[in-house]
């Protein structure tokens, strides 16, 4: 007998939490596909803006080549200055 209404009040319990298991369910899987599509319109900007940085320096780079030359070698003496200082101070 006190069986009998264990087992039901377990049952009822159950029925009612398996509602809000499913609408917790739906609304995480909700909010993981606004995350993936708000991940993909991000990458999908930084491609464009990557793409847009590249056809901008090859015009800077066509249109004058010497000076996209100087700029580039003076970007590289300056990293590896750097990049000396940096080394030099982690031997001392």
């Amino acid at each position: 007998m006190k069986t009998d209404t264990i087992t039901t009040q377990i049952n009822d319990a159950a029925n009612q939490v398996a509602p809000l298991l499913d609408r917790a369910t739906e609304q995480a899987n909700t909010l993981a596909q606004r995350g993936l599509h708000a991940v993909q319109d991000s990458a999908l900007q930084l491609r464009e803006k990557a793409a847009h940085s590249g056809e901008v320096t090859v015009r800077y780079i066509q249109n004058d080549p010497v000076k996209a030359v100087l700029i580039a070698a003076a970007t590289g003496a300056a990293l590896m200055a750097l990049v000396g200082l940096i080394s030099r101070s982690r031997t001392h």
